[in-house]
């Protein structure tokens, strides 16, 4: 779960970098690493 909001930071800071757009796809793919986990927790607990 870790793992899907780190890379969502990583690959937001990357893309900000390379297009200019800084801070704005660091939110974007961190908020998508965010909607992963909690994806991949609601699954979890569900059984």
């Amino acid at each position: 779960m870790a793992a899907s909001v780190f890379i969502g930071v990583l690959l937001g800071k990357f893309l900000d970098g390379f297009f200019g757009t800084s801070p704005w796809l660091l939110l974007v793919f961190s908020l998508l690493g965010v909607g992963a986990a909690l994806r991949v927790l609601f699954s979890l607990a569900k059984g």
